[in-house]
């Protein structure tokens, strides 16, 4: 095909039994692009990788650079390495211009001929380079400073994409679809196993909480998982706390009764004093060491000594003087923890599990328990891809999980 230009790659790993050159094919072909088979070694076992050499075609420099940085995530990479390249970011906060934007999967950067593994991996973030140490790390958006060396182009990146499960664990199954036709029971059993697994490791398990896991009444099961040490930091909002505090002040969670399931007597105005109880003793820790505040998660999560971060919103009444109220700094908050943790269970609330996902490296363990399956659907749309999905009431889930656990 002359006259047109390409590039030689190449990509090695289990790559028919995990999907992944198939996927390789679409993406080139669905850009507009071409492929020509150089070489493909197929492994022979279980153990054995599988190697490919492909030549792709575009139209265009311009369309050949957008099909290499849209195949890069799935292991991908030039034929003929070279290093990295780098510019300096122009001003506070802004990216040079083609940087490159990063995935949550394994990453290193070439520079000086050898790779660098990139730390903290997170998707849509840039990496920033000291070619001296040599390092690579992420930064994000907010935090690059004018004269940071960020990465730009598509050359010398390597990323290894995660591949499909060989054992034949349950996982396997659970993760070909979102449905809430599935056998929980073996599923959370097998959640229960790996969080056994990343407890044993020391790695942290943060648990993503909405404002139903209060208004389900799973309040006591969540706070079993805190007091047995399955629950290292929990991320939520105003309204989990705020809805929490109420229940253990009045009774009601949105001024409902969790004893009988019906509107309260003046129940309307119950998140409303307890907000303003807990700004009149300067906190929620203040509150537990007062004696006013004497029961439910809040409580536990401050008893135990287990961290927690609360992002505000918009919509937010009060809010709680624990809610981290700029947006840039609750991620750099909650940042600190994704970059640690061994697992997230993210609890019925779609925003904040979002937002999450978005901060997880892709090895992270991540299970999203939502009655609505296209909570599901969004993370795995977003590039959270390793996220196992469980459709259920996340009551009966965080009970039977606690069971399972002994907690």
């Amino acid at each position: 095909m002359p006259n047109r230009p390409y590039e030689d790659v190449h990509v090695e790993g289990h790559l028919i039994d995990s999907g992944i050159m198939s996927q390789i094919m679409d993406a080139i072909v669905a850009l507009g692009g071409e492929f020509e088979t150089l070489a493909f070694e197929v492994g022979r076992t279980n153990e054995d990788v599988s190697r490919a050499e492909l030549r792709v075609w575009a139209r265009d420099e311009r369309l050949l650079d957008e099909i290499l940085s849209a195949i890069q995530p799935f292991g991908v990479e030039p034929l003929h390495a070279s290093d990295a390249a780098f510019a300096p970011a122009p001003a506070d906060g802004v990216f040079p211009e083609g940087f490159y934007a990063t995935t949550n999967l394994e990453t290193a950067i070439r520079i000086g001929g050898r790779w660098v593994r990139v730390e903290h991996p997170e998707m849509d973030m840039a990496v920033r380079v000291d070619p001296d140490v040599p390092s690579a790390e992420t930064v994000a958006m907010a935090d690059v400073r004018r004269g940071d060396l960020i990465v730009v182009g598509h050359g010398g990146i390597r990323v290894r994409p995660l591949e499909r499960p060989r054992s034949g664990q349950v996982f396997e199954f659970m993760n070909s679809a979102v449905s809430s036709e599935k056998p929980k029971a073996q599923v959370i059993a097998e959640i229960a196993r790996l969080l056994r697994e990343v407890r044993g490791q020391g790695r942290d398990v943060i648990a993503v909480v909405g404002p139903a896991v209060v208004h389900t009444g799973a309040v006591e099961h969540l706070a079993r998982l805190v007091r047995s040490g399955y629950v290292s930091v929990l991320f939520g909002g105003n309204a989990v706390a705020v809805h929490d505090i109420e229940a253990a002040l009045y009774g009601t969670s949105l001024g409902v009764s969790l004893t009988d399931g019906v509107p309260a007597l003046g129940g309307h105005d119950h998140h409303l004093r307890a907000i303003n109880t807990i700004r009149s003793l300067g906190g929620i820790r203040q509150a537990v060491e007062a004696g006013v505040l004497a029961s439910g998660l809040m409580h536990t999560l401050v008893t135990t000594g287990t961290p927690f971060v609360l992002a505000g919103s918009i919509r937010d009444d009060g809010p709680l003087p624990d809610v981290i109220t700029d947006a840039v700094e609750a991620q750099r908050a909650m940042r600190r923890y994704c970059q640690r943790a061994g697992a997230c269970i993210m609890l019925s609330t779609m925003l904040h599990s979002i937002a999450t996902g978005n901060m997880l490296p892709a090895t992270t363990t991540t299970i999203c328990v939502d009655i609505n399956p296209a909570v599901v659907t969004k993370l795995s749309d977003r590039g959270s891809f390793q996220t196992i999905g469980v459709v259920t009431d996340v009551g009966l889930f965080l009970e039977q999980l606690a069971d399972d656990l002994n907690a």
